[in-house]
């Protein structure tokens, strides 16, 4: 009896045809990623150009503010070089051609939206600000009624030390303050508000009181008047969409919204 044979034809691929797919997956991988670190590299330097400048000094150990964003970009993984660098530049001035613009935005109608940016091209600016809101449904209007600029400083210290922390702030000019604690990893701390033009002095007092104190933020800062009324998940996570697309822009510094709670409102 006669068999027939099946064969079955399957080319040979040259080794590099077999990985070009799988090589050009890591590179658009790679080059995502570098993305990203691309945009907390130049928000890290635009950081510091501007903590520099409101605190007067490119020395950390005299400007508290900026011994905070240093410290920032480097738990953010920023390297040592391009720290160096944006000091240099905020030092020598390098950045005369910047200005510092705020854009008002309103989203879902009630939602108010605050945009600092850092640009040498206002028009550039605005132009690609005005594109991601309109992209997210959002919309310039006015709303800086709806929030309040104040100076925000957060530090973690011992409980021990504590009290002399609150009585230095005190003295310095704080507005309020209130404990903190995070249980799950054993730190605790204070928050501050105070007038904007006293948060440089303010955080000074504090880390004078306690050196061993470690300062997580000290900032000029938008609160909102009130706190925003209950919404629906869809429409924090739209807004949240928002701010992380605003955000990636290079030109934009920090963005803040009405959706963000007031701790002291509670006080």
């Amino acid at each position: 009896m006669l068999r027939s044979t099946l064969y079955i034809y399957v080319p040979f691929l040259p080794l590099g045809f077999r990985t070009h797919n799988k090589w050009s997956k890591i590179k658009q991988r790679k080059g995502a990623e570098d993305a990203k670190k691309s945009v907390v590299y130049g928000k890290a330097s635009r950081d510091i150009i501007a903590a520099v400048r409101g605190g007067g000094s490119a020395n950390p150990e005299q400007n508290s503010a900026l011994a905070s964003v240093i410290r920032k970009a480097k738990d953010s993984g920023v390297p040592k070089e391009n720290i160096e660098t944006a000091l240099a530049k905020a030092s020598r001035g390098k950045e005369k051609g910047q200005q510092s613009v705020t854009y008002e935005a309103m989203s879902h109608g009630s939602i108010g939206i605050l945009v600092e940016c850092q640009t040498d091209n206002v028009n550039r600016t605005l132009h690609s600000v005005r594109e991601i809101l309109s992209s997210h449904g959002a919309r310039q209007a006015p709303v800086k009624f709806l929030f309040q600029r104040r100076g925000h400083i957060k530090v973690e210290a011992e409980e021990s030390k504590q009290s002399s922390i609150i009585e230095a702030a005190m003295e310095g000019g704080v507005d309020d303050f209130l404990s903190w604690s995070d249980d799950p990893i054993g730190v605790s701390g204070v928050e501050f508000i105070c007038p904007p033009d006293q948060l440089a002095n303010v955080t000074s007092q504090i880390t004078k009181s306690d050196p061993s104190c470690k300062v997580l933020i000290s900032e000029l800062a938008y609160a909102p008047v009130e706190n925003t009324q209950a919404c629906v998940d869809a429409v924090r996570l739209d807004v949240s969409n928002l701010v992380d697309a605003l955000e990636e822009d290079s030109d934009v510094v920090r963005v803040w919204t009405t959706l963000e709670d007031n701790p002291f409102e509670s006080n």
